[in-house]
């Protein structure tokens, strides 16, 4: 299980998860490997290291060369996983990406570590916010999002057992455990309902769920009834459960740590306008993202539950 954090022992790094759960079954599965780009400590792969020398590469601060190389390596008969801090990894290797891996049909998981806005204070450069918006638009490519610790092993293991081009976007910002069953946390393409309600709903992902969590509680104690989903395969989406989502709650909220052009809230509303049209709200990033903590640029974008509450009153009572 993932350590909790010491400050709040409530919250958990995902990215401990990934880690655990990649060592456990790279020993029963030597076609497991491991690519870097002179990362190997903010990707949480030290103990890998250790304990598989010759199974980790580490090609420096290459991002389009480490991309190239986990293609080889699945051209090989390898399963890499090919890691490194989300903005990076896309942003420079995008067209290793497109070329090397998807459209090869390469089974390569790319990791994207520490994505959205987590390094904060780093700055511009270093938020991940436009990966969604990129990687949707990549035929064959699947987007995985896991929401907590249960999900993320689980979505490690079934990209192993997958063996299909692969984003996993593994989250650096700590947080509360949300699934309800553990044992079966993550079923690709398939959305979870973690709260009901007859009102509006809410469709969150990653970090932002347990926030749209808080906001379905606060919205109870005013009289309003949200529907609390959370989308951990952005592709594909669950179409049927937001489908079923706008028809029976006729209002939807979407939450993303990411821009709002392109990602979560445009999957979601392609989906609606097609299907089920009803009013929607979409919250997420806006521009470049400022520097600041995790926290300051949630609070300034409106990613918590008190702006979760003030959307969903303001489509209600549009």
């Amino acid at each position: 299980m993932a350590a909790p954090s010491a400050a709040n022992p409530s919250l958990f790094d995902c990215r401990q998860a990934f880690a655990d759960t990649l060592i456990a079954l790279a020993k029963e599965d030597e076609r497991i490997v491991a690519v870097c780009n002179d990362s190997v400590g903010s990707s949480n792969l030290g103990e890998f290291q250790k304990l598989f020398p010759d199974r980790l590469i580490n090609v420096g601060i290459a991002e389009q060369n480490m991309v190239g190389v986990g293609a080889g390596l699945a051209n090989g008969g390898f399963i890499p996983f090919v890691c490194g801090a989300g903005p990076f990894l896309t942003g420079r290797a995008l067209e290793q990406i497109k070329v090397d891996v998807a459209y090869n049909g390469y089974p390569v998981v790319l990791c994207g570590m520490s994505p959205g806005m987590a390094y904060g204070e780093l700055g511009p450069t270093h938020h991940s916010i436009e990966d969604l918006s990129w990687l949707r638009a990549i035929d064959g490519l699947a987007v995985v999002v896991p929401a907590d610790p249960a999900q993320t092993r689980a979505a490690v293991r079934w990209a192993v057992a997958a063996e299909t081009p692969a984003y996993l976007r593994v989250g650096r910002t700590k947080v509360p455990s949300v699934s309800p069953d553990e044992t079966n946390a993550f079923a690709f393409g398939k959305a979870d309902r973690l709260r009901d309600g007859k009102d509006l709903t809410i469709v969150a992902t990653g970090v932002m769920v347990s926030r749209a969590l808080a906001a379905g509680a606060a919205l109870a104690d005013q009289g309003l009834q949200a529907r609390v989903i959370n989308i951990s395969s952005v592709k594909p989406l669950d179409d049927a459960a937001i489908i079923a989502a706008a028809r029976e709650t006729g209002a939807i909220v979407t939450v993303e740590e990411a821009m709002i052009e392109g990602g979560l809230g445009a999957a979601v509303a392609e989906v609606v306008v097609r299907n089920a049209p009803v009013p929607m709200r979409m919250l997420g990033v806006k521009g470049f993202a400022p520097t600041g903590s995790a926290e300051f640029l949630f609070d300034h974008f409106g990613l918590n539950s008190e702006g979760i509450v003030a959307a969903a009153r303001e489509l209600k009572g549009r």
